[in-house]
């Protein structure tokens, strides 16, 4: 490594120059020079290498290239590379990428040397990519030539090649197996350098570094598992990890902490719902199994107990060494302490859930929860057979009447500074204000009602009572106090000491135990008769506390008569309740009773999904049973429109073609009445104007004085027959919408019919009906068709008619008479009737107007019903067609569920239990 030393920091030249140290090396190289020119077989290559140097390093760079052109041994690789050195130095940088390009030889210290040069010129060259080219050649043929990898390091950071990076720190760790290039990479995996690299890439890095040190083998993993969340590789590193882990068998002799977490939290994100089952399914065998291995000691009840879960819900996705091994761990675990908290969780992520899907729970059950989150007061649930005295002690405890032997409700009373009273049923939660109101809701057997007020003897006990009905029937599974038990810390049966106790008593007792084995049960005896001091009573309640014991050996039995002293009840009465408050756990023991009202709402939920499919088809079914009905009243409105239309157009056309016809058949007439207009004293040159003056008026006054008034009145006649016709049409369609608004259950139909068209009929008929109509002036009698007439008639009788003026006259009256006025008359009845005509047109649209609100309503309320069942129908066939879409959820909340019951036994035997 010497000689390659002097090579590359150009000092080859001190073979020559050595021990002469007061005489300049070029002189000396010199001499050496000229020596060995006189030689009969010189080789002057090495010296003219080590004058190239010496040139060199005085910046005589021509001089020192024009050396080392001619040395042709072995040096001659180093002489090139030491040309395009020079180049460089001269910033001929094209020309030294030439001469770098051109080395050829086989000593990696040289090829690592020039490509390092090359590097070095690319960046100055500004060329990102062969740089990257040289550098990763360097490391690939000489990793471990001084600094090469740090410089690759260093100059992929600075340009932010992460890439490049990562594979550089991945490969010098696995070559190296040195710990700096682990932590290198945990930092790329930390700051997200990795998220894009497909998982496998670091299995073997892992594999290898778990070998070497098993502490920075978690802390790598950990880096890595968090750059793959939010990635789409996540699954994919899980499935890699899971395989790795299972692979190495990781011992107990490392803590695995960071890991355990780690799988603890990817466990719950896979049960958050972001995720169908069938997505991950395949990878929650090892992920549990891996996960119960490296559990840390407060996860192991985690681990097992979800293990456990998924083998009861899949139990094909756990074998049965899994299992085994979830049972042993469960068994040797810890309790787990937060399973109350837990089970408050699940309980509103499931409330939560249901509301979003519109899912309404029994509303009973929040407020059972809510009870049993707090865990600063004692429940005792208070039942027994019928005539008990049960409600005379409840009303003595509480210093009021709220209680008798005739409540079908479940009663909750709790101490608190304000009064609120509350009844609940499963689908209803109401606040009672009136006496009347507790009453009535104390008649429902459903009905669960919530009583807080001030009670000093609750307070001082931290007690809470829950009074339920008594126990009437043989069949305590169809009895509504079953859904209070879980409620219920201790159970008091309360019996009647003045008689003696049935078989059947102790029965229902027996059957209740057995209904919550898990709640302690203890004994009120009630004496209801006055004398309770006398043998016979003391005997009787002797054996009745027995024969308690004989079933209950470990109940308690507190004696009480109504005619106690008050005070002195209580006292003892506290006193009792806590001897049996003693030895509880209540945060151990409510979180069995909050999972039972878990299972209770996910039971429902389960039994919901079939109910909601079926009120899905129903709803289909009665909307498409609307849109026929909708459809054919659609029908009826055209039948009624076109039926008013046809009457009260029809009615006005017969009116109008009446005065047609009269008019047609009297202007004329008035007409040939006008020859008396003509005198014997007329001017026959002007007696036409003077009688179709004389027509004109005659016709416009018959028009005016006659005809108007007589059409106005019947036109009025007609409008009222019209707004009769309409007004049964409006009668029939307020019945139409009355029908439908009892058929759909709600006011949605409403017709408004535009009696506006009335009004504008009234107006136009009077406009149209009033005097002083002004009527074009027609001609009636032409001077020039009337005289060739009696030019022609004068030339047979002119000397009569000159004779006889009267004759004359008298000729003209019968011409006026005998004329046909009709195509002048049919032109002012057309005028005249011109404007009615408009009006009969206007008539079909008029009514089309009154009915459109109701033809509108009808269309909205079709396209709404339309879009109802379409609506309707997608999400029936998404359940249908993906029912893990509504059960996916719920499946993970029993998974969790079961989870949590699993761990609620943590450290018991459980083999049994399976």
């Amino acid at each position: 490594m010497a000689l390659e030393e002097q090579l590359i920091n150009k000092s080859y030249y001190h073979t020559f120059t050595e021990g002469n140290h007061n005489v300049e090396p070029i002189r000396i190289l010199s001499e050496l020079y000229k020596e060995e020119q006189q030689k009969e077989m010189p080789d002057l290559s090495y010296i003219r290498f080590a004058q190239g140097e010496v040139y060199f390093l005085n910046q005589d760079y021509e001089a020192a290239i024009f050396k080392w052109e001619n040395v042709d041994n072995e040096l001659k690789p180093w002489a090139q590379k030491n040309i395009a050195d020079a180049h460089v130095k001269m910033n001929l940088l094209a020309i030294a990428d030439d001469y770098y390009k051109a080395v050829e030889t086989d000593s990696d210290v040289l090829k690592t040397e020039v490509l390092l040069q090359l590097f070095s010129l690319y960046i100055q060259l500004d060329n990102y990519k062969n740089a990257v080219d040289s550098i990763k050649q360097a490391v690939d043929t000489n990793p471990d030539y001084p600094d090469v990898t740090d410089m690759a390091r260093m100059y992929f950071e600075e340009q932010q090649d992460w890439g490049n990076a990562v594979e550089l720190a991945v490969n010098e760790a696995k070559r190296t197996e040195g710990l700096s290039w682990f932590v290198v990479l945990e930092g790329y995996a930390e700051q997200g350098y990795t998220e894009n690299l497909p998982p496998n890439y670091f299995v073997e890095v892992l594999l290898t570094l778990y070998h070497i040190d098993q502490n920075r083998f978690e802390s790598l993993t950990n880096a890595l598992w968090e750059s793959y969340k939010q990635n789409d590789y996540y699954f994919t590193w899980l499935e890699e990890i899971n395989n790795l882990l299972s692979s190495i068998e990781p011992g107990q002799s490392h803590v695995w902490s960071k890991l355990s977490n780690q799988y603890k939290l990817t466990y719950f994100e896979l049960l958050n719902g972001n995720y169908l089952i069938k997505e991950f399914s395949y990878l929650i065998s090892s992920h549990l199994i891996n996960w119960m291995k490296i559990a840390v000691t407060s996860d192991v009840a985690l681990a097992s107990s979800a293990a456990l879960a998924w083998s009861e819900i899949y139990p094909s996705n756990i074998d049965k060494s899994g299992v085994d091994m979830a049972k042993h761990f469960l068994n040797n675990s810890e309790r787990y302490p937060d399973g109350l908290n837990d089970g408050l969780r699940l309980f509103k992520s499931i409330m939560k859930w249901a509301n979003d899907e519109g899912v309404v729970l029994d509303k009973r059950y929040p407020f059972f929860v809510k009870e049993l989150e707090d865990i600063e007061n004692f429940h005792i649930i208070l039942t027994g057979t019928e005539m008990s005295g049960k409600s005379a002690l409840v009303n003595m405890l509480i210093s009021d009447d709220l209680s008798d032997d005739t409540t079908n409700a479940g009663v909750f009373y709790k101490d608190a500074d304000n009064a609120k009273i509350v009844a609940v049923r499963e689908d209803e939660e109401k606040s009672i204000a009136e006496h009347s109101e507790y009453k009535e809701a104390k008649k429902d057997e459903q009905t669960f009602i919530s009583c807080e007020m001030p009670v000093a003897f609750l307070q001082e006990n931290q007690l809470s009572l829950i009074d339920v009905p008594e126990i009437t029937g043989n069949d305590f599974e169809n009895n509504v106090n079953k859904h209070y038990l879980n409620l219920a810390d201790s159970i008091m049966f309360v019996l009647n000491a003045d008689s003696n106790m049935t078989g059947n008593e102790l029965d229902k007792a027996v059957r209740v135990k057995e209904k919550a084995p898990h709640i302690p049960i203890h004994f009120l005896l009630c004496k209801m008769e006055g004398n309770t001091d006398d043998c016979e009573a003391i005997e009787r309640t002797e054996r009745i506390t027995s024969r308690i014991h004989g079933y209950f050996p470990e109940s308690k039995i507190f004696i009480f008569s109504q005619n106690d002293d008050r005070k002195d009840l209580i006292d003892k009465f506290s006193v009792f309740i806590n001897s049996i408050k003693y030895g509880h756990n209540l945060k151990e023991e409510r979180t069995t009773k909050l999972l039972y009202y878990i299972k209770r709402s996910l039971a429902f939920l389960f039994d919901k999904r079939e109910e909601v499919e079926l009120s899905l088809v129903k709803n289909i079914e009665w909307n498409e049973e609307k849109v026929t009905k909708l459809k054919g009243a659609q029908n009826q409105l055209g039948d009624i429109e076109e039926h008013s239309v046809r009457i009260i157009r029809n009615s006005y056309q017969t009116i109008i073609k009446k005065w047609r016809n009269d008019l047609a058949k009297r202007l004329p007439e008035l007409a040939r009445q006008c020859a008396d207009v003509v005198k014997e004293d007329s001017d026959l040159g002007i007696i036409h104007t003077e009688i179709n003056t004389a027509i004109n008026k005659r016709i416009n006054q018959y028009i005016e004085e006659l005809v108007l008034p007589e059409l106005y009145t019947e036109l009025q006649e007609w409008i009222a027959a019209s707004e009769r016709e309409l007004g049964e049409s409006r009668t029939y369609l307020r019945e139409m919408s009355e029908s439908f608004n009892d058929l759909f259950g709600e006011e949605k139909i409403y017709f408004e019919c535009d009696s506006k068209v009335l009004d504008d009929w009234h107006r136009d008929i009077t406009r149209m009906t009033r005097k002083n109509i002004q009527l074009t002036n027609a001609a009636f009698i032409n001077h020039y068709t009337i005289s060739p007439f009696l030019w022609k008639s004068a030339g047979k009788v002119a000397g009569a008619f000159l004779k006889n003026k009267e004759a004359l006259h008298h000729k003209y009256q019968q011409i006026i008479e005998r004329k046909d006025y009709s195509k002048t008359t049919e032109n002012i009845i057309n005028e005249f009737l011109q404007q009615f005509e408009i009006f009969e047109r206007s008539l079909e649209r008029d009514i089309n107007m009154f009915f459109t609100d109701s033809y509108r309503v009808l269309s909205e309320t079709l396209t709404e019903t339309y879009s109802e069942i379409e609506e309707n129908k997608n999400v029936l066939s998404d359940i249908r067609d993906q029912p893990e879409i509504y059960f996916n959820p719920i499946t993970l909340f029993e998974i969790k569920l079961r989870q949590y019951e699993w761990m609620s036994i943590a450290g018991e035997q459980i083999y049994e239990k399976s």
